[in-house]
């Protein structure tokens, strides 16, 4: 019988919980992120499940585990863990986890007030703001971002005929703006928005099936997300992203600004160099910003900034016994 130890340091960035593994996680071959993403989940994802699922994480856990990077140009490597899978990329856990990593000296950058991380969707780089021993700001240049499908009719149980983009920014999300079959997100709780989002999961995985272009291995569509007009002084829009079997991101969402972003420029609605601050369901924002044009594959794509900040909120020893018939975690349906 295995007991494993693992030392976090917990944080959350802009509301949303990122659980930052600092020692403790599986020892993976000295291969790209990407290989390593794929070996965690095909011989290590009980980790994943340990860490974020009760009685040890909860429904919207989030995190991250830190691996040397294979890379030259990078500084370390990231593998991101939710209850929603092992991701390619995670926005809120890249502010997270760099917080953590700069103020508990996990990481020493190469030169102060920059990093480069080398995560499974590629290179993102870092510019942080230090006050003293505190990390202010963490802003992240994501990995390019682009429309991949709009205008799409959704025939959506309860709900009726539903039109959506979906768009990529390191994951791919449905984008549901306010029309006819959706009034806003004003008199919904998260009750209401993790029904609706199955129902619109359910309905765009019979008729998307989004593959990236540069990365077969990046594919799905898992995530949903709500905008509505902003409520926070300086905001430009307010969302609610929905991932996982129960989850409403507390934050703004990273990878999900990053897409609305993309989807913005695509339509006009955004030009490259513009600011664009997200809007949480919490009231925390995102300042982001469509950086500079590019490429994905045959697809128009922007590189997009996301920029927040993160605090951390704890230390955490953490013991999974393989005695516990709880062990490898668990979710209440």
């Amino acid at each position: 019988m295995a007991r494993n130890v693992f030392f976090c340091i917990d944080s959350h960035a802009c509301a949303n919980p990122v659980r930052v593994v600092a020692g403790g996680g599986p020892l993976l071959p000295n291969v790209p992120m990407a290989e390593k993403r794929m070996l965690f989940l095909e011989k290590h994802d009980w980790v994943r499940k340990a860490l974020m699922f009760e009685p040890r994480g909860h429904d919207a856990m989030s995190g991250s585990i830190l691996y040397p990077s294979t890379r030259d140009d990078c500084d370390v490597g990231v593998l991101f863990i939710e209850v929603s899978g092992c991701l390619p990329m995670c926005g809120a856990g890249t502010v997270g986890t760099v917080t953590v990593a700069i103020e508990e000296g996990l990481v020493v950058p190469r030169e102060e007030g920059r990093l480069a991380l080398e995560t499974p969707a590629g290179r993102v780089d870092i510019e942080y703001k230090r006050n003293g021993a505190f990390v202010e700001e963490v802003r992240l240049f994501n990995v390019n971002s682009y429309l991949h499908a709009r205008d799409i009719q959704l025939e959506v149980p309860q709900l009726g005929t539903l039109t959506v983009d979906l768009s990529y920014g390191g994951n791919y999300y449905i984008i549901v703006e306010p029309q006819q079959n959706y009034a806003g997100l004003d008199g919904l709780k998260a009750d209401d928005l993790v029904r609706m989002s199955h129902l619109v999961r359910e309905a765009a995985q019979k008729v998307l099936h989004p593959v990236h272009p540069e990365d077969e291995r990046i594919r799905g569509v898992k995530h949903v997300m709500w905008c509505d007009k902003p409520k926070a002084p300086g905001a430009s829009a307010r969302n609610a992203v929905f991932y996982g079997d129960k989850a409403i991101d507390r934050s703004p969402c990273g990878t999900g600004s990053s897409a609305r972003v993309a989807q913005l420029v695509a339509r006009g609605r955004l030009k490259v160099g513009e600011t664009f601050v997200h809007e949480s369901i919490t009231g925390t924002t995102f300042n982001c910003r469509a950086e500079e044009v590019a490429r994905v594959g045959e697809f128009d794509a922007v590189r997009p900034s996301v920029a927040g900040w993160a605090r951390v909120i704890g230390y955490n020893t953490i013991v999974v016994d393989d005695r516990d018939p709880l062990a490898h975690g668990f979710q209440i349906a």
